[in-house]
């Protein structure tokens, strides 16, 4: 397939900005087709250097990748002795993005969800082989550095296309291999709470606060910019950041300004604010895959809010935030809406083909370096710590004083870290 590469020169850095078109169905490669989108980000004193590739798979699902203005963090640290792949994965920022009133367009819920099938790993995984075999030719090899879902994906191409792979990084994404996403969910709750008390362990006036702000919105219709009610099931969804260091700082920085000085209301800010962190506007294919990520065979069937039912101390006693869950009832929310049938079609579709191949992993003809949170609250430590014992030579590293976006917070120690162990 054809590649159209723009080169972009800035002072600290070197950008190729390379579009091609991919098949939405791998399997009918004449058929529809989406555009995929990647920028090769190479420091400038490297610019006519044959370094190796490095490709990164972004978090999420439904994240697009990283927009560098200048050479820093991890991409930074990367481009000492790499050239940065930086993917869009299809459906995320300029691979065909997906948005609701757009995905309304090709017509009945059954259409969208047929269409929306195709944005799962296995796809993204055969995307990439594309934009390899244009890059490199079809015998190129390159490296991969996954983040958080990025790793879900790293697997996945580990178990279908290690013919092209050097070496594979992994950094907060250790998925389970099998069980569908009620494991996960199993896992995950308490975890989340754990992350709840050591919120308000910090922050311990922010107890009282978020009980007063859960209290007054039982009972008072509050509503956000873009006219959805602010109930107090949304307001728990503020916790999908707690596990990420950087937010929790903010989330208390937004919360003590919830109300009005001296009144019962709660002010324009704080509701912007909410706005902006709980609304899936810019990012509708998290909700819609999130779940469909761990399914293999299965039907998902909405296993977090299943799940919850087990962890009553979600909706009683003390305020609890909720983590990354999604939920059926955040598809009657504006932004969502139009979504809404094609979810619940999503949510009881048990199809899924494999993401991964345990024997293939088990091999380890890769060599492959992990990293593992020992408190994460996105990627539970246990089920990662049993995938890693089944990944063939996987050397870890093990962190307990840095979360989910440690890569972001001490990218030399992070990355720098899983190279040193397979040099």
């Amino acid at each position: 397939m054809s590649i159209r590469t723009r080169r972009l020169r800035r002072p600290d850095l070197v950008v190729l900005e390379h579009t091609m078109p991919v098949p939405l169905d791998h399997a009918r490669p004449d058929g529809e087709q989406l555009e995929l989108f990647a920028r090769e980000v190479v420091a400038p004193e490297h610019e006519h250097e044959p370094l190796p590739y490095l490709l990164y798979l972004q978090g999420g699902p439904g994240g697009r990748a990283a927009r560098p203005a200048q050479l820093s963090g991890w991409v930074e640290f990367a481009c000492r002795r790499f050239r940065v792949i930086l993917l869009d994965q299809r459906g995320t920022g300029c691979s065909s993005p997906v948005e609701a009133k757009g995905l309304a367009l090709r017509g009945n819920a059954q259409v969208q969800a047929d269409y929306l099938a195709h944005f799962r790993a296995d796809s993204i995984v055969a995307d990439a082989e594309l934009l390899r075999s244009a890059l490199l030719g079809p015998d190129g090899r390159w490296s991969l550095l996954g983040q958080s879902f990025g790793g879900f994906c790293t697997l996945t191409y580990l178990s279908f296309a290690p013919d092209h792979i050097d070496r594979a990084l992994i950094t907060g994404g250790l998925p389970a291999l099998s069980g569908g996403p009620e494991p996960v969910y199993r896992a995950c709750y308490p975890e989340v709470r754990r992350h709840n008390e050591d919120y308000f362990a910090q922050y311990p006036d922010d107890r009282d606060r978020c009980a007063r702000i859960a209290e007054h919105l039982a009972v008072q219709t509050e509503l956000l910019p873009t006219g959805a009610r602010l109930t107090p099931r949304l307001f728990q969804t503020l916790g999908f950041g707690l596990g990420l260091q950087r937010k929790a700082k903010n989330l208390h920085y937004l919360l003590e300004s919830a109300f009005l000085p001296g009144t019962r209301m709660l002010s324009d800010m704080f509701l912007r604010g909410v706005e902006r962190e709980v609304s899936f506007a810019e990012n509708p294919l998290f909700p819609v895959q999130h779940e469909l990520i761990y399914c293999q065979g299965q039907a998902s069937r909405w296993a977090a809010d299943r799940i919850r039912g087990e962890f009553p101390e979600f909706d009683s006693g003390e305020f609890l935030f909720t983590g990354e869950m999604t939920y059926p009832w955040q598809f009657d929310e504006p932004a969502l809406a139009p979504m809404r049938d094609a979810a619940h079609l999503l949510a009881e579709r048990s199809d899924w083909p494999a993401l991964y191949d345990p024997m293939r992993l088990a091999d380890g003809g890769v060599p492959v370096a992990a990293t593992i949170y020992q408190h994460d609250m996105y990627v539970n430590v246990a089920l990662s710590t049993q995938t890693a014992d089944r990944v063939g030579g996987l050397r870890r590293l093990v962190v307990d004083d840095l979360e989910h976006d440690g890569l972001d917070l001490d990218p030399e120690r992070i990355l720098g870290g899983l190279l040193k162990l397979l040099e």
